[in-house]
């Protein structure tokens, strides 16, 4: 079980635990609130997670106002390792590329995996362009696109930091993903082809028909074994927890032991290329 459930289950115990001191049921609580008694349940059993107005709500309704101020606490806590996209895109694109930088610039080593797109740290910038627009168009939140896109390429200058050892792990898929226009998608590949065997971060392709030990099933990023942040279609999950990171860091290197590196990765990229332009010709 991740961190992220284990505390919204015991911020759910304890929910339950108030109303039972309250000597209220959950239907008595459901009927105060005019809520559902569904939700209730959902929330006492670490099923969903409430917000702050649920929380305060709950307290009044229990008739233990003072206990506030403790169940936001146990949410804020909670809210460190999960955080929807579009509460992080409130602040505005760019405040998100500089949290991201952070943890960047505070970390020694870098190892990433990106399954589905190119990863931030490789983009070019009209490739972040439209990956942007495409959270813009998904999430309905107002964003100030070429503000991210700077940012974004303000964080690439942590690639040529000596005092850093980034890799970096790509499955093949994400060369034949098709989110922006193809010419985009051509020069994105270009670049990447240009970097293979002459940057100092060493970039592996996770061939498509390889045989793997590890499900590549979602991207991620490890921050020197203390940190593994996880994006998700709504959300991104920060993992902290020793035995979670221990288990993305074996992941990862078995990702690695069947990666292409060097000419052998340059070719799958050469091939998606070529596909590409294939395709655009047709």
């Amino acid at each position: 079980m991740s961190n992220y459930q284990t505390a919204r289950e015991g911020l759910g115990a304890r929910m339950r635990e108030m109303r039972a001191e309250a000597g209220l049921s959950a239907r008595e609580v459901a009927e105060r609130l005019g809520w559902p008694r569904s939700k209730v349940s959902k929330l006492e059993h670490g099923k969903q997670t409430p917000h702050v107005r649920d929380l305060r709500a709950w307290a009044h309704a229990i008739g233990q106002a003072g206990t506030e101020v403790e169940l936001v606490a146990r949410l804020r806590h909670l809210e460190t390792h999960y955080a929807s996209w579009r509460r992080q895109v409130a602040a505005g694109l760019r405040a998100r590329q500089q949290a991201w930088a952070v943890d960047e610039q505070n970390a020694r080593e870098l190892r990433i995996f990106e399954s589905a797109v190119i990863p931030g740290l490789l983009q070019t910038p009209d490739y972040a362009r439209h990956m942007f627009q495409l959270y813009h168009t998904l999430l309905r939140t107002p964003m100030n696109i070429d503000e991210g896109v700077r940012a974004r390429l303000e964080r690439q200058q942590v690639l040529s930091d000596p005092d850093r050892n980034i890799r970096i792990l790509v499955w093949e898929a994400a060369l034949h993903m098709v989110m922006c226009p193809i010419d985009v998608m051509v020069a994105q590949l270009d670049r990447l082809a240009g970097g293979v065997g002459i940057s100092r971060t060493p970039l592996g392709i996770v061939p498509l028909g390889v045989p793997l030990t590890a499900v590549p099933g979602h991207c991620f990023w490890i921050f020197d074994e203390r940190l593994v942040r996880i994006e998700t279609t709504a959300a991104e999950l920060r993992l902290t927890e020793t035995s979670e990171i221990a288990t993305y860091v074996e992941a990862w290197q078995r990702l690695e032991g069947a990666a292409a590196f060097g000419p052998a990765a340059h070719r799958i990229i050469a091939r998606a290329r070529v596909a590409l332009d294939n395709s655009n010709g047709e």
